[in-house]
């Protein structure tokens, strides 16, 4: 039945979800190469699921959606920014009642989804590296590089908030350590080796579950 459905309808992408001998099973894989990866959509939780997930299978087969606040499964509050930069980290999909959005919210979504397309094929097509493991401290990172190494695109977590922070820093992977890499958001320009080796220092995010989404491109 797969093999004529897909034949039948080859520019349709398909979304699988549980297929019986599990959510993620490579026979179905197959046939429909996007997989909805749980439905538990609270970011939080999705930063375990989807590290853990991308142990095994790579993050553009994992579906990855925005939903609302406070989550509908387990209650908690998370920013719209954290839960972007989550869902972003996997095939970025939205689902809330655009209706009940704030004016501010609404303009928010429209920035992340085209942010979204302009860096989609970093999330989608460049090397992932796992650099902080929210199963055993109190942070998440990972950064995603495009083949030439020219483009990276850092995710940093902080989950949940302290009264005294200890100043804590994130090194990347899979970088040029001959070429020099700016910050889009700061101007600053690091060493490939630099970001490597040395790293660059978290800021302090004086929130629970708070996000931080970092841009660099190759200096010509």
């Amino acid at each position: 039945m797969m093999e004529k459905l897909v034949s039948a309808y080859p520019d349709i992408l398909f979304e699988a979800c549980s297929s019986g001998g599990g959510r993620f099973d490579a026979g179905m894989a197959y046939y429909m190469p996007q997989i909805w990866t749980s439905d538990d959509t609270d970011a939080v939780d999705r930063m375990k699921i989807q590290y853990g997930t991308s142990l095994v299978y790579p993050v553009n087969m994992m579906g990855a959606h925005v939903s609302v606040s406070p989550n509908e499964q387990n209650g908690r509050y998370t920013s719209l920014a954290t839960r972007y930069a989550v869902a972003m980290s996997g095939d970025l999909g939205y689902e809330l009642d655009l209706t009940k959005l704030s004016s501010e919210d609404s303009l928010e979504i429209e920035k992340e989804i085209n942010d979204y397309k302009k860096l989609r094929h970093l999330i989608q097509f460049g090397d992932f590296y796992r650099l902080k493991s929210p199963f055993s401290s109190n942070q998440a990172a990972w950064n995603f590089v495009s083949k030439d190494q020219k483009e990276v695109l850092v995710m940093n977590f902080n989950i949940m908030s302290q009264s005294q922070p200890v100043f804590t820093q994130t090194k990347l992977y899979g970088l040029n350590p001959d070429l020099d890499y700016r910050d889009e958001n700061t101007g600053q320009i690091y060493g490939g080796d630099e970001l490597m080796e040395v790293g660059y220092y978290d800021s302090v995010m004086k929130q629970d579950f708070a996000a931080e989404v970092k841009y660099f491109v190759a200096v010509d």
